[in-house]
């Protein structure tokens, strides 16, 4: 029986994330939590002769969000420039996943045509010890710049 072992488990703290903004690189040192998605469309597919209803997949909505850490500026400032401008920036997000204490090494997803769903504007809490706040986001495209590979070592 094969089972990965605890020391390849990825640690979540290890990584960096970086945002591509109108050919500005930005490292995202406040993040807490950051998450995207694919997720497929389908539609029922019905035949005559059977009553089984089978799913056709037909489209894929790529949405995400993040957790940061309040008092980061950037995306508040491109909702700025589309309230001065009607134009709101697309950007890219660069995540990479690298635990050196892991043998499945690092892996690196680009996503591009980033386009902001919701960003905090203000906030105020008297019973935080510090302030976060959720960035969502949509995408179009993505591309795994670097990926894991299986563990060196599976426990038998």
């Amino acid at each position: 029986m094969s089972f990965l072992l605890e020391r390849d488990a990825l640690n979540g703290k290890s990584g960096k994330a970086f945002a591509t903004i109108e050919g500005k690189n930005y490292e995202i040192f406040s993040l807490k939590k950051f998450q995207s998605d694919a997720e497929f469309q389908e539609s029922d597919f019905k035949v005559v002769g059977t009553t089984l209803v089978q799913k056709k997949t037909t489209g894929v909505t790529m949405t995400g969000s993040c957790t940061i850490y309040y008092g980061t500026p950037i995306f508040l400032k491109m909702l700025q420039t589309y309230l001065k401008t009607g134009r709101l920036p697309y950007f890219t997000f660069q995540i990479t996943n690298d635990d050196p204490s892991s043998s499945v090494g690092k892996q690196t997803v680009a996503l591009y045509n980033v386009k902001l769903s919701k960003a905090p504007v203000a906030m105020l809490d008297a019973d935080s010890e510090w302030l976060e706040m959720e960035v969502g986001f949509s995408y179009t495209n993505i591309e795994v710049l670097s990926a894991f590979h299986d563990p060196t070592s599976l426990g038998n």
